[in-house]
């Protein structure tokens, strides 16, 4: 991928920040300008989720024979899943003359920044750990070890969010 030739914003934050209250409302209100890059996870569904829309979903194996042939922007383990981008995905978008966002978790963005892409890094946080946790418990998706897993993962997210070196961009997002 030429540095270039896509135009890739990328969207990252703890689950629960109101990243995917930001995306759709950039989609709702340009739908001209701004693409989302479909992304795989070995995860199974959440209830409402169709597959292609909101992911492909696939298994542990098929995402790991992707990697290893290079077809992945960025891959990540979240929560004892796989999820990543395709560059295949990602290239659709862009030729469609839209900003390709990218919905990622911080491994990701890390992967991506390596990259000579041109991108605009935005960080979604949400106003405080305790409101992050409030958020996740009204999903009613999540067991408490799954909610104690994510609420870890998303203080070491906050760390490297809150360098602002790491981002073009913070965000706080107080509702959704």
């Amino acid at each position: 991928m030429n540095r270039y030739e896509y135009k890739i914003l990328v969207v990252c934050g703890p689950s629960g920040s109101g990243k995917s209250s930001l995306i759709n409302r950039l989609f709702n209100e340009y739908p001209q300008k701004f693409g989302f890059s479909v992304s795989h996870t070995s995860r199974a569904p959440r209830p409402g989720e169709v597959n292609g829309q909101h992911y492909h979903f696939t298994t542990k194996e098929k995402i790991e024979d992707g990697i290893k042939q290079g077809l992945f922007l960025e891959t990540a383990m979240f929560s004892g899943n796989f999820y990543g981008t395709s560059i295949e995905a990602v290239q659709e978008v862009c030729k469609s003359g839209k900003v390709c966002v990218l919905d990622i978790e911080i491994e990701g963005v890390k992967q991506v920044k390596q990259k000579k892409l041109d991108l605009v890094l935005v960080f979604v946080k949400p106003p405080s750990m305790e409101e992050l946790e409030k958020r996740l418990r009204g999903r009613g998706t999540e067991s408490e070890e799954s909610l104690q897993r994510r609420l870890t993962t998303a203080k070491r997210e906050m760390e490297y969010g809150n360098d602002f070196h790491q981002f073009d961009s913070s965000i706080i997002i107080f509702f959704f």
